[in-house]
Parts: C-alpha cells; structure tokens; sequence
C-alpha cells in the first residue's frame, strides 16, 4: 500500500474525528437540541463539514444514542421525558455514590493527585467563563469519568459510562448555566475529592450522593418553572 493511501485514510479518519467531536459538542451544549431534526446538507452547512467524514461521525453519535435514524428522513437529537431524566439521575445518585466510596479506597495517590489538579484546571476555566457554565470534556477532562474509573469496579463503570454517561452529559452543561451553579458544583467536586484524598470512602459517598441530589432538585425545580425545556 502506498504512502500517499495511507495519508490520505488518515487525513479522512481525523476529519470524521473532527466531525463527530464537533457535533457531540453541538448536542451537549444544546446547539443542536433535544428532539431537533438533522439533515446531511443542513449540518455541512451550519459546521462546514463535508459529506464522507460527516456521514461516519453521524453514524457514531447514532450508536452512542445522541441520535436517532428515522427512516428516509434523516436524524433527530434524542430528547427524553422530565420524569425520565429525573430517574436518571436518582440513577446516578446511587451509582456515583458507591463509585466515589470505592474510588476513595482504591485510587492510587498519583492518581488522586492528577484528580486534584485537575479541578484547578476546572476552576481557571470556570472564571474565564466569568462563572457563567462549567463544560467538561469527556474522558479523562471529566471528573465523574475520573471517579468512575478510578473506583475499579468494571461493571459500575461499564454501566456509568455508557449510554447513561453521553445521555447525561446533554443535561449536564445545560445545568451547569444556572445562576451560580457552575461555583457551586465546583465546590461540591472538590469535596468529594478531599474525601477520596482521605480514604474516607463513607463521606466521599455521601458527598457525591448529595452533590448529585442537589442537580436533580435543581432539574425538577426548572420543570416546575417551565425554564428547563426537554
């Protein structure tokens, strides 16, 4: 094979990394809404993307359940119920809790040192936003990502950062926005993480369990008020 193939197969898979990493990012900041059809021409247009790349990125944010194939009509953002996003997150509450608990036991100090600095680098990005949201990347730039992994339970992380974890992230930042909130959940992350610093599994849990109760107060109370729009 030869090299000028090569290249260019690498040139088209970073374009469709582009692609999907511009479009995941268009649907957690809600610049692409839930339930909002999608077309091929409409998204090349409003992202400047082209059609290959777009089409493999189209078909990865479908099997992370971002969106949904209808049939001779393209895409939509996947959209879900009040009620059930509220489960969801009374989910998440029990898992990251016991994730944070066994994360305080098992994470290594190097590790929990990374996870420390890591909320530095969240807070400088909080203040250039002038506390007005807190996105985190996915990955490893995700502190709940981090508390998952590091609680080296396999099934809890598999369930955690599967569907569940890209469903969720939608929400997130659209939450984090609130008056506030973006400070707050901050302080709440640096918390949970003192409490892993210092073994204390049952505070790390119950921190966690309250900093996640406290989203799911603040997304019923937006319901309520007609200000958080599914």
């Amino acid at each position: 094979m030869s090299v000028t193939i090569l290249e260019n197969r690498s040139q088209t898979a970073t374009r469709a990394d582009d692609a999907f990493d511009c479009l995941q990012t268009a649907i957690v900041k809600g610049d692409l809404a839930p339930g909002e059809k999608v077309g091929e021409i409409d998204l090349c247009e409003r992202f400047a993307l082209t059609r290959g790349p777009l089409r493999e990125a189209l078909g990865r944010l479908e099997s992370r359940g971002l969106l949904i194939r209808r049939p001779h009509a393209g895409f939509k953002v996947v959209s879900i119920s009040g009620d059930e996003l509220v489960e969801l997150y009374r989910i998440r509450e029990a898992m990251e809790g016991l994730a944070a608990q066994q994360a305080a036991e098992r994470m290594t100090d190097e590790e929990i040192t990374d996870l420390l600095a890591l909320l530095d680098r969240h807070e400088e990005m909080v203040d250039q936003a002038q506390g007005q949201a807190y996105y985190q990347h996915e990955g490893d730039y995700d502190f709940h990502y981090r508390i998952a992994m590091g609680s080296r339970n396999r099934k809890l992380s598999q369930m955690l950062l599967g569907d569940l974890y890209y469903m969720v992230r939608m929400y997130r930042y659209r939450l984090s926005t609130s008056a506030g909130r973006p400070h707050k959940a901050l302080r709440e992350h640096r918390s949970i993480a003192d409490a892993i610093a210092q073994r204390d599994g049952e505070l790390a849990r119950f921190l966690m369990q309250r900093h996640i109760n406290a989203a799911r107060l603040n997304i019923e109370n937006k319901i309520q008020s007609g200000s958080l729009t599914l």
